[in-house]
């Protein structure tokens, strides 16, 4: 087993994420460090963003090629003070440029219900919706609502362009014949559910439906198609999204609640998702990726004392890690074509693909920069080097936070030492 040091690589010019709330059961919180808060006047001056042309790279706001950040939960310059809103860091030639930051509020762009700006704008699902090559940013916000009957859209579309996400948002319309119920049309997930390459949405309608909105999507916020809402065997679409059968249509998982619970994999096809492929066993979170033992896609299924597997889906042969995690991530760190699982909740633990399947043996624990509670943001390629970065936010405390970005490595999975670490209070100057 390794351990991965807590050297700091100092990067004057840095924002970035934030990521999942309060601490989990398990959680290995000790109390905040004692460390300077970040003021928003030390935050340097913010950098152009640089313009693209489109791309297909995924969460690519601004069309050049590379991947970018996006950040809930920033931290306030008072606690219990209001929530900034969103940032996004846009990437750069050697990966993320955080100084390239941009602040998306309510009052900047937020549509208004009836007058009234919303209070809550969370991110919550990134694609290219109306097909343009520029990813778009699917938000939540809170529209005023009596209460009575079917309760209002709350999701609202930024669509990217060379500038990056600007303008205001419009909101999502779902036709009446996809809503079922008087549920809250939530819970977004992107993909291309009916193999046509083009991004669509699914999002919860109620009863253990969901309403498939067939993209592209008019720049109004309306989708091409939309039918009847679908019956699955789950009650929150979550995610994550991966062509699991090889037919070219994306399937995505559904859960029957939060926290603990029963998921399944939901199979897309020609009409979109259209029903289960295999049902998982009870558990927390849920990865897919490609962890040995086969060509075909694997699930890890977390718990506080271990993981459940299930390899070559959707045939789905059985096993068990003693490892636990109340959050599961998955990316190739080491560039060997098999996906690492990422475990955290009760610290942070890499567990390296290997063709039989991983296990805890060889594991490398991260130690976050900080002491607090840690939660990982993100683990893709920002830097185009093929091998893809596991990003740490370290929470201090409502005014305070650290991240820690961890390029991945072909001969330790993860580099021994972040490349950079920053705070989000940066994006308080803007």
């Amino acid at each position: 087993m390794r351990t991965l040091g807590t050297g700091l690589a100092a990067v004057g010019c840095l924002v970035l994420l934030a990521a999942c709330g309060p601490p989990l059961p398990g959680d290995d919180a000790k109390g905040p460090e004692k460390s300077p808060e970040v003021k928003a006047a030390q935050a340097p001056a913010p950098l152009p963003i640089p313009g693209g042309r489109g791309s297909d790279v995924p969460d690519d706001f601004n069309g050049d090629g590379r991947r970018d950040l996006v950040l809930n939960d920033l931290v306030k310059a008072q606690a219990h003070s209001d929530d900034a809103g969103i940032g996004i860091v846009y990437g750069g030639p050697h990966g993320l440029t955080p100084g390239a930051r941009q602040l998306l509020s309510p009052a900047r762009n937020a549509a208004p219900t009836d007058g009234e700006l919303p209070a809550v704008f969370d991110a919550e699902a990134s694609c290219d919706l109306d097909a343009d090559g520029f990813t778009d940013l699917v938000v939540s916000t809170d529209p005023p609502f009596d209460g009575q009957g079917q309760p209002p859209v709350p999701l609202q579309i930024l669509f990217g362009s060379p500038r990056g996400l600007t303008g205001k948002a419009v909101k999502l319309v779902i036709p009446a014949a996809a809503r079922a119920g008087n549920d809250w049309p939530d819970q977004p997930v992107c993909g291309d559910f009916d193999g046509d390459d083009k991004a669509d949405l699914v999002v919860h309608a109620s009863d253990w439906q969901l309403s498939f909105l067939r993209g592209p999507f008019s720049r109004q916020g309306a989708p091409r198609t939309a039918g009847a809402p679908v019956h699955v065997p789950g009650n929150l679409p979550t995610g994550p999204v991966a062509d699991v059968d090889r037919d070219g249509s994306d399937d995505l998982i559904v859960r029957a609640a939060e926290g603990r619970a029963t998921a399944a994999l939901v199979l897309g096809g020609p009409t979109g998702p259209a029903g289960p492929g295999t049902l998982l066993p009870e558990g927390l979170d849920v990865a897919l990726g490609r962890f040995g033992r086969g060509a075909d896609l694997d699930a890890a299924v977390g718990g506080i004392g271990e993981t459940a597997l299930r390899y070559d889906l959707p045939a789905a042969a059985r096993g068990t890690l003693a490892v636990g995690g109340s959050l599961l991530d998955t990316a190739d760190f080491d560039g060997d074509g098999l996906g690492e699982l990422v475990s955290s909740g009760s610290g942070i633990r890499v567990l390296h693909g290997r063709t039989e399947g991983p296990s805890g043996e060889d594991l490398v624990r991260v130690e976050p920069t900080a002491r607090g509670t840690s939660r990982v943001l993100a683990a893709a390629d920002f830097d185009g080097d093929g091998l893809a970065d596991l990003v740490v936010r370290t929470y201090l405390g409502e005014t305070k936070d650290r991240v820690a970005v961890y390029p991945g490595a072909k001969d330790t999975v993860i580099a021994e030492s972040p490349a950079a670490t920053f705070s989000t209070g940066e994006f308080l100057a803007d």
